[in-house]
């Protein structure tokens, strides 16, 4: 194996990725495998971890699947702890479960946007604060937080999953403050619209995604495989100066 090749491998690492039972989740959990890293896929519905697990062991890597409410308190850390003590220890966390909830402000319930934040913003924390403890120990982590081009620029009718990705890139900032000294890079990928089952379903009829897609320099929609890469950079040791930061790919939207 070559230099260029070992600084982009993760043979030997553990990754947890949520919300892998599709879309980013699902195609980030091959291209990790694919680069060497045995794999937890923690999701909802079982059948699609399931499907999960089968890609990363086609590719000659274990996969460990878990079923969690991200929702609540208790999901996120009971999936924790049950990858610690099947594994040990968790290299590589990618936080990547959302949903959204599509009103304008008026119409938006406190039950629609406390579940929005539960999912996007807290399960994110409780999982970087139960698994960074073994990265410390170990002097060595990476914690890659999927958030949006909306936490970075703000979406009509969107203003819980906004707030929600825009405190998930502040909170990659606060926790690189804490854990940088201990070898741990804590990064966010901000993508814009991509052809993921939720993706489509918002933004598939054309009358709503046909403007959104004209405001995108390159003229279409990301494909989660497109979003994987950019993880499977942050993952490896060709990113370890890189901490703190949110790496768009976008497109050139926000550049428009």
């Amino acid at each position: 194996m070559s230099e260029f090749v070992k600084r982009f491998s993760l043979t030997g690492r553990k990754a947890l990725v949520t919300g892998a039972s599709k879309g980013i989740g699902a195609a980030t959990c091959a291209v990790l495998a694919d680069a060497g890293a045995d794999i937890v896929a923690v999701g909802r519905d079982q059948a699609g971890l399931d499907e999960a697990r089968e890609a990363v062991e086609r590719l000659g890597r274990r996969c460990l699947t878990i079923v969690a409410d991200l929702g609540t308190v208790e999901g996120p850390r009971q999936a924790c702890a049950q990858a610690l003590k099947e594994w040990g220890t968790i290299d590589i966390l990618v936080n990547n479960a959302g949903i959204a909830r599509v009103f304008p402000a008026l119409e938006h319930s406190v039950e629609d946007w406390d579940e929005v934040m539960a999912v996007n913003l807290r399960a994110p924390f409780l999982f970087a604060q139960a698994l960074a403890p073994a990265m410390i120990a170990q002097r060595w982590g990476k914690i890659i937080n999927v958030s949006s081009t909306a936490g970075k620029a703000a979406v009509l009718d969107h203003a819980a999953y906004c707030a929600s990705k825009a405190g998930v890139n502040i909170l990659g900032q606060c926790l690189t403050l804490e854990w940088a000294k201990h070898n741990i890079q804590v990064n966010a990928v901000c993508p814009t619209v991509t052809l993921t089952p939720m993706g489509r379903k918002v933004w598939g009829p054309p009358e709503k995604g046909d403007p959104q897609k004209a405001k995108i320099p390159m003229g279409r929609f990301l494909e989660p495989i497109e979003v994987a890469d950019a993880i499977l950079f942050l993952a490896s040791d060709a990113s370890n100066m890189i901490t703190g930061e949110t790496i768009v790919v976008d497109g050139g939207y926000l550049a428009a």
